[in-house]
């Protein structure tokens, strides 16, 4: 059985054991780490025990549960949240902040088990289309209606934007994904053409043009599109193209 590793913030004592003991009981694979009462708190032990869930409730004094993610870089944002509130009319705010779920107060065990459910799938296909990827040379792009399926080599880069990524295609396209670009990193790790530039961008090195060392260093892509890469990427990236020497 696979194991998952949560954390429970809410402000209220009564709501988080009673989240703890429904997780006992109806989700014995779900092994909660710690139990916050506030977002400061929840912060430390996201970094300490690096969860898989994060349970989130959203009025909190102090911060709300909305501003979670201000305080993670994009690159540390490995785990998903499921709000659980009395309030839905926050539904659009958890949406729009990439929550993976959403549960109203008071929680029933069918709904839990539901939101455990969905996250488990989600997280079975994500693995079963990464091991996929280098077969077929196709990337599955996750849509509200399902997955949209692309060549890898259309992709020109992609582009980070808070908890979504931008993805720009060799037709002018753009889609935007609601997943951070460290997901995308993660899924196309093994391809060797796709190189993380710096924190904001993932570039399709076959469309690269020139490499410019004035003004910090920036990549141009199909001789048109500036990109920056940072400095301590620059080696890496040289090492993936024959230079000819002097």
């Amino acid at each position: 059985m696979q194991k998952f590793k949560a954390i429970i913030v809410d402000d209220e004592l009564r709501a988080r054991t009673l989240l703890k003991s429904l997780i006992d009981e109806y989700c014995p694979d779900i092994f909660v780490d710690e139990l916050c009462d506030n977002l400061p708190n929840a912060v430390k032990a996201i970094r300490k025990h690096k969860p898989d869930i994060v349970f989130l409730d959203i009025e909190m004094p102090g911060h709300s549960g909305l501003e979670l993610l201000d305080f993670f870089n994009e690159d540390e944002i490995n785990f998903s949240i499921i709000f659980t509130t009395a309030y839905n009319q926050y539904a659009i705010d958890a949406i729009k902040l990439s929550a993976f779920d959403y549960i109203l107060k008071p929680i029933e065990p069918e709904e839990l088990e539901k939101a455990i459910d969905r996250l488990k799938r989600k997280k079975n296909t994500t693995e079963k289309i990464s091991e996929q990827v280098l077969e077929n040379n196709k990337i599955a792009i996750p849509t509200s209606n399902g997955l949209k399926f692309i060549d890898i080599d259309s992709v020109i880069y992609l582009k980070a934007d808070n908890t979504y990524t931008e993805v720009y295609q060799t037709d002018g396209t753009k889609l935007i994904v609601s997943r951070t670009l460290k997901n995308f990193e993660d899924t196309l790790l093994p391809i060797k053409h796709l190189f993380r530039c710096n924190k904001s961008y993932i570039v399709n090195t076959k469309y690269v043009t020139d490499y410019v060392k004035s003004d910090g260093g920036y990549l141009i892509l199909n001789q048109k599109t500036i990109i920056p890469i940072s400095p301590d990427k620059v080696s890496d990236f040289l090492e993936l193209s024959s230079i000819v020497k002097r």
